[in-house]
């Protein structure tokens, strides 16, 4: 019988797992399915353009799998039933049952909006297009009204990738950084100073050791109780998995994210393959975190897995290493941190027109890696040049 293979979510890990697939099982019999709430390809690493008002690519889903022979489903996974080996998709048709017999799921994280009390009432975030478009129309309102200040909470990279470009763009807000750690503490002491100066030339306040402790509809408190008046607050601080895994009853880590083998199957259901955000996995080196540079060969190494093991072939384990930390500084800076496999610093970095050049050819490669996976197999460690930062695809729920 023809074998299905389901893959939920159609950000960054789940197109590469979709198109790898249908290359690798062209001669098997065998179908996939890739299902996805909507039909829109999300670059999430460019929402921070979209929250700041600038137009995006159009790239639909089905016209990155045109030709790879997978059907595209447009609905939300709202339950996995993994005994049946079943999906139920809630679309605009009404609620369905897709079957599978290997299931990829790719359905990535959202920014933990629970953890601060007022958060998901009075925060903005960068999980959609559509949440950054709210943030662009507050933006817009505040700069038109002649100016306000604007807290960006999560000194990460994304944090500072939307402060800088949020200060650039609204020459009227003030805009302010808050964070437990330095920004760029993950980099090397020389670009970690190009980075501070940047946010200062961008008139970036950054207060560091600063946790948000409550967020309220005009302020934000601050440990020890401080409140800071804020307009708009864009929260980057924390990433969460979706809950759909928990649910089915694999096996999750505390932060919900499935808990892999070496190969990156389920511990707990071998059926089920875990890549990206969703899951959890262990190097020799320590555990990966959620990146689009490591995202996308973990959807390639899941569908190589399963290539094999229809051919009847022995698993092999997922290797990887990270090469790069590429951070935006607005439109026209950017440092790229070069990174041991570890991703600690390394000894190079870059700044300037050419971190800006290498940037922007890391942040556009997805959809050009998609359209060369449908007639060569890339190797999944030239596939860690591609992405960047973050790559939290929308979640298939």
């Amino acid at each position: 019988m023809t074998t299905a293979i389901v893959v939920l979510g159609g950000g960054y890990t789940g197109v590469m797992s979709a198109v790898r697939l249908a290359r690798r099982i062209r001669h098997a019999d065998a179908r996939v399915t890739l299902v996805n709430p909507t039909d829109r390809f999300t670059e999430r690493l460019r929402l921070h353009q979209l929250a700041t008002g600038q137009p995006l690519a159009d790239y639909r889903i089905p016209e990155l799998l045109k030709g790879t022979g997978v059907e595209f489903v447009q609905g939300r996974a709202t339950r996995i039933d993994p005994n049946r080996r079943e999906v139920q998709v809630a679309s605009a048709g009404g609620e369905r049952l897709v079957a599978y017999d290997y299931l990829v799921y790719a359905v990535g994280g959202v920014t933990d909006t629970t953890s601060v009390p007022g958060v998901d009432m009075h925060g903005y975030t960068l999980d959609s297009p559509a949440a950054a478009a709210r943030l662009a129309e507050r933006l817009a309102e505040l700069e038109s009204r002649g100016g306000g200040t604007v807290a960006v909470a999560g000194a990460g990279l994304t944090g500072v990738e939307a402060a800088a470009e949020i200060a650039e763009s609204y020459s009227a807000l003030h805009v302010m950084l808050l964070g437990r750690d330095e920004p760029g503490s993950m980099m090397g002491p020389k670009a970690r100073r190009y980075l501070s100066r940047a946010l200062e030339r961008l008139g970036v306040e950054v207060r560091a050791c600063a946790e948000v402790t409550k967020v309220l509809p005009d302020a934000v408190e601050l440990t020890g109780g401080e409140l800071v008046p804020v307009d708009a607050l864009l929260w980057t601080a924390g990433v969460v998995a979706a809950p759909l895994a928990e649910e089915a009853g694999l096996t999750v880590d505390a932060k919900s994210r499935v808990v892999v083998d070496a190969t990156l199957a389920s511990v707990s259901h071998p059926s089920v393959y875990a890549i990206g955000d969703a899951a959890a996995i262990r190097q020799a080196w320590g555990e990966i975190h959620g990146t689009c540079q490591s995202g996308i060969p973990t959807g390639a190494h899941a569908a190589d897995t399963i290539a094999r093991r229809l051919r009847g072939k022995k698993a092999m384990p997922f290797r990887f290493g990270y090469i790069h930390q590429p951070v935006s500084l607005g439109r026209r800076d950017a440092v790229i941190q070069f990174t041991r496999p570890d991703d600690s610093p390394g000894r190079w970095h870059l700044t300037g027109r050419a971190a800006v050049l290498y940037k922007e050819a890391v942040t556009s490669s997805p959809p050009a890696t998609y359209r060369i996976s449908r007639w060569v197999s890339i190797p999944t460690r030239a596939l860690a040049r591609t992405g960047g930062r973050a790559s939290r695809a929308v979640a298939a729920r």
